[in-house]
């Protein structure tokens, strides 16, 4: 039995007084399966975008890297079909099929052609449940994860963001990269992949959104035949990630000219009531050419080519974060005078001018988010995840209207701390402890 619940949606379109409407529709499938919908039958063309909660986090003990080896594995062969006959499959109905994982989601992306549709199904269907993880695909996947892992350890960007992670998760999955290492990534075995699809792809953890020329009765056979034997459940979630930074400055010695620095505190969730004060604080103080972070170590003092912050309320634990990178000599600089803005803003709040122009500029570049089925279908699975209405899109603009001055100001005092903000710093700066 289908359930079909319309909320009707509108987002705001540059074109005023213009609204372009989105039905979005919610299908429960004859099997139990629940997905959005927005049905447009302009093209014959029908987006897919599913995701398993969990993502890499639930990589079992001592097998950390699995199940991001695992999601390489999905399109190299299923069925009877080894790698290349899947991809001339998908190749020859025109379908398309992308599976990337990160530590909270396992996504997978469909695109296919009306008149394919049953054909693309099944051929998608048979890497989500029968995949063949053979032992040549897997060692020539392994040897990519290996060679981005070996790569990764010469990058200074990678090491900032990994050095980061483990002093604010420690042992949580958070703490560790989802590659693995070379050693775990080596000892990983066929029969590893099969227990790591398992752990995350399971009914209990799925969101599913479809955009285009599809009925909601077409969706829900489809939801049954995509889904309907996977296990019903997988492994139990990780508990919440307890955020460990304190503030200071971490050093990790990298030769080179410049040093690029990670920085962050404590942040929020997207739930909180204070979210799109949050927001606009950040969009402020770091989100764009005009930031405050960008005129002040940037414009008015050249410390840097570019600056940003930038809220990351992940599943399990949330941040605030920023990211800069500086030549060795003027990175101690460059640390003060964020610390100075992030202390500034904490204090002082935001002038109704920069409310107002952040504002408009966030409320308006809304819209061009939907510019298509692919990015529309993301955008909705995302709002499934994260527990958002489906009148979400039509409230969000609305949402950051209501934030007034005020609000700035006592979400600032509230959340902001420079004393509690950790800079990691990768390279040889000068004029910080080592």
């Amino acid at each position: 039995m289908i359930r079909f619940l319309v909320a009707l949606v509108s987002a705001l379109t540059l074109a005023a007084p213009a609204r372009a409407t989105i039905e979005i529709a919610e299908v429960v499938s004859p099997g139990g399966i629940t997905a959005w919908l927005v049905e447009n039958h302009e093209i014959p063309f029908t987006a897919l975008e599913i995701r398993f909660a969990g993502g890499a986090s639930l990589d079992a003990p001592g097998k950390r890297g699995a199940i991001n080896l695992m999601t390489g594995l999905l399109e190299e062969g299923a069925g009877p079909l080894d790698a290349q006959g899947f991809a001339e499959a998908a190749e020859s109905l025109a379908a398309e099929f992308r599976f990337d994982v990160g530590d909270d989601l396992l996504s997978i992306s469909a695109r296919m052609l009306t008149e394919n549709r049953d054909a693309a199904a099944a051929l998608l269907r048979s890497a989500l449940i029968e995949p063949n993880f053979d032992d040549v695909a897997l060692e020539r996947v392994r040897a990519q994860v290996v060679s981005i892992i070996d790569a990764d350890s010469r990058d200074p960007d990678a090491i900032v963001s990994d050095t980061f992670a483990r002093l604010a998760w420690g042992d949580h999955p958070y703490g560790t990269s989802l590659n693995g290492t070379l050693e775990s990534v080596a000892a990983l075995t066929r029969d590893d992949m099969f227990d790591a699809k398992a752990r995350v792809m399971a009914r209990d953890r799925i969101r599913v959104a479809a955009v285009g020329d599809i009925t909601p009765e077409a969706l829900g056979a489809l939801l049954d035949t995509l889904l309907g034997d996977l296990p019903d459940t997988g492994a139990p979630m990780p508990p919440p990630a307890e955020l460990g930074l304190t503030g200071g400055t971490s050093v990790v010695e990298y030769a080179g000219p410049q040093s690029v620095v990670l920085f962050g505190q404590v942040g929020l969730s997207i739930k909180d009531p204070d979210y799109f004060a949050a927001y606009l604080i950040d969009h402020i103080l770091g989100g764009g050419l005009g930031s405050r972070l960008m005129t002040e170590v940037r414009a008015e003092r050249g410390l840097t080519y570019g600056i940003s912050s930038f809220l990351v309320p992940r599943d399990l634990s949330e941040t605030w974060q920023g990211y800069f990178a500086s030549a060795n000599e003027k990175v101690a600089e460059a640390l003060a005078v964020t610390k100075a803005e992030w202390a500034k803003i904490a204090t002082e709040g935001v002038s109704d001018e920069e409310l107002a122009a952040a504002k408009t500029y966030l409320t308006g570049a809304y819209p061009l988010r939907f510019d298509g089925n692919g990015r529309i279908a993301s955008i909705l699975v995302g709002m499934q995840h994260q527990g958002l209405p489906r009148d979400y899109i039509a409230t969000r603009n609305d949402r950051v209207e209501a934030v007034t001055a005020d609000d700035i100001r006592r979400v600032a005092a509230r959340l902001m701390d420079a004393d509690a903000l950790h800079f990691v710093v990768v390279g040889q700066p000068v004029g910080l402890p080592q």
